[in-house]
């Protein structure tokens, strides 16, 4: 018993004289953790801050292509109001509350060019105090130029960019705030692309607009009577001219 005391004693003596001896080690070390904890917190509250202003988002959320989650109020000809709505985290959360402001978010869809019939559209298909997520993809003045989802069905959820262009009521359009070179750019463009060529496809929305009014200017200029109004109109400026 006595032996083991001994060998215990020893290796304790042996651990403190480690430690002084690599005392500014151990100093740098829990200085590391700590600055590595004052991080993740940072990072919390800034995960968990509610933004009320496009200006108040970091520039390293847009640049990251960050995904939102917020509540629609209202859709307009300029965007999509949203409320954005942060990861709650119980204890930091009921510190923010405290001097959180109110506010909407303007969410613009990136990469389309809406038709009025797409404003009437999006006011039909989605509804006040909806949950949407919006990905950043670049910030213009007050506005987000953005890819908004909604959830259809528990797994399933859809992009609101692209079914506007599905359903034929919009163009594709430059996808604002990304680079024409970057992989992610194209990636989305064309996905706009194959989305609004399933349109055309069908001739939905403005595409059997455009169809019909080219189907009737067909059929003015094959009219019979025009085409002797036509003719007369050119036996007329020659016979003028003689």
């Amino acid at each position: 018993m006595a032996e083991r005391r001994s060998a215990a004693a020893e290796g304790l003596a042996r651990l403190s004289e480690w430690a002084d001896a690599h005392l500014s080690l151990l100093r740098s070390l829990s200085t590391g953790l700590a600055v590595a904890g004052v991080l993740v917190l940072a990072r919390s509250v800034r995960m968990t801050t509610k933004f009320t202003s496009a200006l108040d988002i970091p520039v390293a959320f847009v640049e990251k292509n960050v995904k939102l989650r917020g509540k629609l109020h209202h859709i307009t000809e300029k965007g999509l109001e949203v409320e954005h709505i942060p990861i709650s985290i119980p204890f930091i959360t009921a510190i923010q509350r405290k001097w959180q402001s109110k506010g909407l978010l303007l969410v613009r869809l990136a990469g389309v060019e809406l038709a009025p019939s797409g404003v009437a559209w999006l006011q039909q298909e989605l509804k006040p105090q909806q949950m949407v997520w919006f990905q950043l993809l670049g910030r213009e003045d007050l506005a987000l130029e953005c890819r908004v989802l909604v959830n259809k069905g528990r797994f399933l959820s859809t992009c609101v960019n692209e079914e506007i262009l599905r359903q034929g009521l919009g163009r594709t359009a430059r996808i604002e705030g990304l680079r024409h070179d970057s992989h992610l750019y194209w990636k989305l463009h064309k996905r706009l692309l194959r989305a609004e060529l399933k349109a055309l496809k069908k001739n939905r929305g403005i595409w059997n607009e455009e169809s019909y009014s080219e189907r009737i200017r067909d059929r003015i200029s094959n009219n019979k009577f025009v085409q002797t109004l036509k003719r007369f109109a050119s036996w007329l400026r020659s016979a003028v001219g003689r």
